[in-house]
């Protein structure tokens, strides 16, 4: 089968960043509180619903995987780029890092207390989302939560809208159509998390979280 010509086009750019992005990502990351809050809310419901292991699904240069294991939470990481899961492995030795993608986890069914996708969604051509969000629907436990976070915009009449990535073409998603899209993909909305424009002084854009749960048996139709 043919690889979509945009997954190919994400792999060999964050491969091209791959050491750039390793060097300045965890700092970002840590130095503004609003970019783990709600990563760190999303871990303790896991541990409060009796642990379980978590996917960190895009995880980069593996950054926000160890931070999820430092918040006592049994997580591994998934990547498009096998450049950055070898960085991920090399920072982080003691941690499972794999290439993989995002809609086709090498998870069981039901097997995940929990799925991450933290700014990883963002490459995810519109069309394409729904399949995405039936993989995390497929591989989290009933009751498991799922987390995203991701570039937005505040216009409900559609669900996303491209604009200039430094790496890859991206997409601002609107907080209401994905929530829209969660809840018929089997998920209730839990909680959500909107940054203003101005909080953002690189591309001076929206920024939003959602928290969801799994409670239904699977999409509906």
């Amino acid at each position: 089968m043919t690889e979509p010509d945009f997954l190919t086009a994400t792999r060999t750019a964050y491969d091209d960043a791959a050491a750039h992005y390793a060097e300045i990502l965890p700092e970002r990351f840590h130095a503004n509180p609003l970019n783990y809050a709600m990563i760190s809310a999303f871990a303790e419901l896991v541990r409060a619903d009796g642990d379980g292991l978590v996917a960190d699904a895009g995880c980069g240069p593996g950054h926000v995987t160890a931070y999820l294991r430092s918040l006592g939470v049994t997580a591994f990481g998934v990547d498009l780029s096998p450049e950055m899961i070898v960085l991920a492995r090399d920072a982080y030795p003691e941690l499972r890092f794999e290439v993989g993608l995002m809609d086709a986890l090498r998870a069981e069914d039901a097997s995940l207390a929990g799925v991450l996708a933290n700014y990883s969604i963002l490459h995810i051509p519109p069309e394409r989302l729904p399949a995405t969000l039936t993989e995390f629907h497929r591989v989290l436990a009933p009751g498991g939560h799922l987390l995203l976070g991701f570039p937005a915009y505040d216009d409900p009449a559609e669900l996303a809208k491209a604009f200039d990535h430094p790496t890859a073409l991206a997409y601002q998603y609107s907080p209401d159509r994905l929530a829209a899209l969660l809840l018929q993909a089997g998920f209730a909305e839990v909680a959500r998390l909107l940054i203003a424009p101005r909080e953002d002084s690189k591309l001076g854009i929206s920024h939003a979280y959602l928290l969801a749960r799994r409670t239904a048996p699977g999409p509906r139709a």
